[in-house]
């Protein structure tokens, strides 16, 4: 199993505040180092105040967003407007507010078919991480929500073909057992390949799925996840289930 990182805070504030400081230090190192931060977002309750907090840091000037390129874990197939889209919390909160060049952001195109949209972000990936075919890209960092279940992304447990299929990018769902059905996820490959995976936990209802994700023999998505990668940080509030 690999190694887990947790963090325990005593509410949604401080969680999200937590989330954007190290987020901010991790955008400030890639432009120390005059690289791009490559990023994946994710949707859920949680990411608007994570969003919220960098918009605010950004226009007080205390943070520089022009390194950061934006894209998306996993987005349902609904146009950017549609309020389940995971882009359109993104614009309203962090994007919008900050000031952020379109340019910087590689929305998944939910209204698309949904096997086009995963091969024209994968190719957006492919592009801004110089990765060429045959390579897996690596992000800086996928930002990951974790579901009453243990999905990640829109990895669901029982989705065996998905969960192991490790060449994709980013590929279609077509039948999510949480609405809407049709969907684009990143790969469990790229989330292995990332650099970093910060697993932001929030909410009622999921002490059960932490407990699972975090045994040695784990069944649900996000145990996979952990498993796999050498190092998974998990910053919650609800408590580690020791």
């Amino acid at each position: 199993m690999g190694n887990v990182s947790f963090q325990h805070f005593s509410d949604d504030e401080e969680l999200a505040s937590a989330v954007a400081d190290e987020w901010s230090a991790e955008i400030r190192a890639a432009q120390a180092a005059g690289r791009p931060h490559v990023v994946a977002l994710s949707g859920g309750r949680i990411s608007l105040r994570v969003f919220a907090a960098m918009a605010d840091r950004a226009k007080n000037a205390a943070l520089d967003l022009t390194p950061a390129r934006f894209f998306w874990a996993d987005e349902r197939c609904v146009p950017p407007g549609h309020p389940d889209s995971n882009y359109l919390p993104a614009r309203n909160f962090l994007f919008g507010p900050a000031g952020v060049p379109a340019g910087h952001i590689h929305r998944i195109r939910g209204e698309d078919d949904p096997a086009l949209a995963a091969a024209a972000a994968t190719a957006a990936l492919r592009e801004v991480t110089g990765t060429g075919p045959g390579c897996m890209p690596s992000a800086d960092l996928v930002l990951l929500g974790m579901g009453e279940d243990g999905h990640v992304a829109s990895l669901f447990p029982g989705h065996d073909s998905v969960l192991t299929d490790e060449t994709s990018v980013f590929l279609p769902v077509e039948n999510s057992p949480k609405p809407p059905a049709r969907r684009v996820t990143l790969g469990i490959g790229p989330i292995l390949a990332a650099r970093e995976v910060w697993v932001v936990v929030a909410g009622d209802g999921k002490s059960a799925a932490l407990r699972e994700s975090l045994s040695p023999n784990g069944s649900t998505p996000l145990a996979t996840v952990i498993r796999r990668r050498a190092d998974t940080r998990i910053m919650s509030t609800v408590p580690h289930p020791s």
